[in-house]
């Protein structure tokens, strides 16, 4: 008993008591939520900005109830120092609580609460543990409530896990852009179910898998926007209950300079603190680019298919052997992992959207798992548009010749000749190219549709990818001369 005692100290709370590592910063509250919630086998430790968005919060509260009155200079001055060392890194190894909770977030709360508090003890000349000096609720969570609290830190994690989604998908939008400056002057067969279309240039494709990916970076800028409107100040319920009058301007004013974020405080505090509709909006975007980045990764593989016995019209760069009994083999692996992180943002954004309905009366309980599963959409989503741009379309290369052959013998090319011979004698052409094999362009000549001089001028492959005014030709009307 006596050697227990060196190594732990005895902690209480509302169960009882509890012993806690005397070299803990955590408490009772965080060990409590340790043994009641093994379900991911990680920690908020792994959340670094879930983490360093807390010790804002505190440091703002504790500024801002120090210029209320309800909080001393000395108190004050050690909780801010306290959040200063963990906004720099220091103690993320004493946030031990599972990412998902019960409670609506308490015990992450209260694992920075009583991490801030006892380095704020140390910073006094206190023991840790002694919270009669000061208490991770009297003081480090004076004028709040984890209701208030935890949503405003999961916004603040996720502003900052916006921003680097934002600069990977400009980073990948420039690789798609830089392609499409390359392949402007290659000309292939556009494709629309499967099935040969019209001509477009391989620049044209890549060009609009940059603009694909431009739309969706202004519509996640948007969903942040949403995200800037906090609760903080609202307490409990969102009446703010226990908080100075002043509080929530003032705490908010703080935290804006802290983070360096144009923050509002939500016009009605009492529906911003049941309402996750920002977090569905955000779930809702990043599942829209997930999709399309997809569909992008799925044309790659199929651009690049064969190479011998599939489209063959691109060269996706070899990452590693493709096969462990087919030598030679090769397979499109990064564009295979971007759609398996998207298939996981898609399922993320039905786990977020269950959980947000699920909310009752005046909180939604279930925080956490929206927190969880909007973190792994974002951070995915940056991984995998990194290491597509790296790894993949950096690398493209175009056969040139063989997109040049397919549009040459595709029958798609008759429908450039509908404004000179009518949709009725395209069609008998396309069917006879289709039959007999011959080309489209000797099918004309040898029906007396055009002569050579009009058709070389209207299928020039250079103009076949945009709009060209319509020649005046003399075409024939009614059914061609035998």
């Amino acid at each position: 008993m006596t050697q227990m005692r060196k190594k732990t100290r005895l902690e209480h709370d509302l169960i009882g008591d509890m012993p806690i590592p005397l070299s803990a910063y955590y408490g009772i509250h965080s060990l409590r939520a340790v043994e009641n919630f093994p379900i991911t086998g990680t920690t908020i430790a792994r959340s670094p900005d879930l983490i360093i968005a807390l010790a804002a919060i505190k440091e703002a509260a504790a500024q801002a109830n120090f210029e209320l009155g309800r909080l001393d200079g000395d108190r004050c001055a050690a909780i801010v120092a306290a959040c200063h060392e963990i906004r720099a890194g220091a103690l993320h190894d004493q946030f031990i609580v599972d990412p998902i909770q019960g409670g609506a977030g308490t015990s992450t709360n209260m694992n920075a609460n009583e991490v801030i508090a006892n380095r704020a003890l140390e910073l006094l000349g206190f023991e840790r543990g002694t919270y009669a000096e000061l208490h991770p609720n009297e003081h480090v969570n004076c004028g709040q409530s984890t209701n208030d609290v935890y949503p405003t830190a999961l916004k603040l994690a996720a502003l900052s896990a916006i921003k680097r989604l934002l600069s990977a998908m400009a980073i990948l939008r420039s690789a798609f852009a830089d392609k499409a400056d390359e392949f402007a002057d290659i000309l292939k067969m556009g494709r629309t179910q499967l099935q040969d279309a019209v001509p477009m240039t391989l620049g044209q494709e890549f060009g609009t898998y940059a603009l694909m990916l431009a739309e969706d970076e202004a519509r996640l800028a948007e969903a942040s926007l949403l995200i800037k409107e906090i609760n903080l100040g609202g307490t409990a319920i969102g009446t703010g209950i226990t908080s100075h009058p002043r509080y929530a301007a003032l705490v908010r004013e703080r935290l804006s300079n802290i983070v360096g974020e144009d923050l509002i405080t939500a016009p009605n505090l009492i529906e911003a603190t049941q309402d996750c509709g920002a977090f569905v909006q955000l779930s809702g975007v990043l599942k829209r680019i997930a999709v399309k980045l997809s569909k992008v990764c799925n044309d790659l593989r199929l651009l690049s298919s064969g190479p011998r016995s599939g489209f063959n019209e691109i060269n996706l760069p070899p990452r590693q052997a493709g096969s462990s009994i087919m030598p030679g083999k090769v397979n499109p692996v990064i564009p295979e992992v971007v759609n398996q992180v998207a298939f996981e943002v898609i399922g993320n954004d039905i786990t977020i959207t269950m959980a947000a309905e699920a909310g009752q009366l005046q909180l939604n309980a279930f925080e956490p798992i929206i927190f969880h599963s909007l973190e792994r959409s974002l951070s995915h989503l940056t991984a995998a548009c990194l290491t597509l741009e790296r790894n993949c379309v950096r690398g493209i290369t175009a056969n040139r010749e063989p997109l040049r052959a397919q549009v040459e013998r595709s029958i798609g090319i008759v429908t450039a000749l509908n404004p000179y011979i009518g949709y009725q004698f395209a069609t008998e052409v396309a069917v006879e190219a289709h039959s007999s094999g011959q080309g489209v362009y000797d099918i004309i000549l040898s029906r007396g549709l055009m002569t050579r001089e009009h058709l070389d001028t209207v299928l020039q492959p250079d103009l076949l990818a945009r709009p060209l005014e319509i020649l005046e030709l003399q075409v024939p009307h009614g059914h061609p001369p035998a």
